[in-house]
């Protein structure tokens, strides 16, 4: 027997803004049923787990111990710059000269997550 990972929770101070943000990045819907000013709120990925956006009266104080790392469609670069025009916050850079490495942005409550590099980005290095 296992368990199946139902959702991805998120704690947050306003949850339909938040989950609206991470829909941004996702481009996928939230749930038709989910409204402003709910409390619970997700947004509907294609494949695994949802975003679940849980309203709570604490703001965060710490660095998150997990975080979301995302592989963009099209470059890491391009999409870094995307996303901070959706308000994300620039955080740390781990890219490296040579293209690996990583970018670790902030979501609008400031939940850390990566931009990997895309399939396109790792494909020119190997070439």
């Amino acid at each position: 027997m296992v368990s199946v990972v139902q959702n991805v929770a998120i704690d947050c101070a306003d949850a339909y803004g938040l989950a609206r943000f991470w829909s941004g990045v996702t481009g996928r819907p939230l749930h038709p049923q989910d409204r402003p000013g709910d409390r619970e709120v997700q947004v509907l990925l294609v494949e695994g787990p949802v975003l679940h956006f849980n309203q709570v009266p604490e703001a965060k104080t710490i660095k998150n111990r997990i975080h979301l790392c995302l592989r963009p469609e099209t470059s890491r670069e391009q999409e870094v710059e995307r996303l901070l025009g959706l308000g994300a916050t620039f955080v740390a850079d781990h890219r490296n000269p040579d293209g690996s490495g990583w970018a670790i942005l902030a979501d609008p409550e400031g939940n850390e997550f990566c931009v990997l590099r895309s399939d396109s980005d790792r494909a020119a290095m190997s070439s």
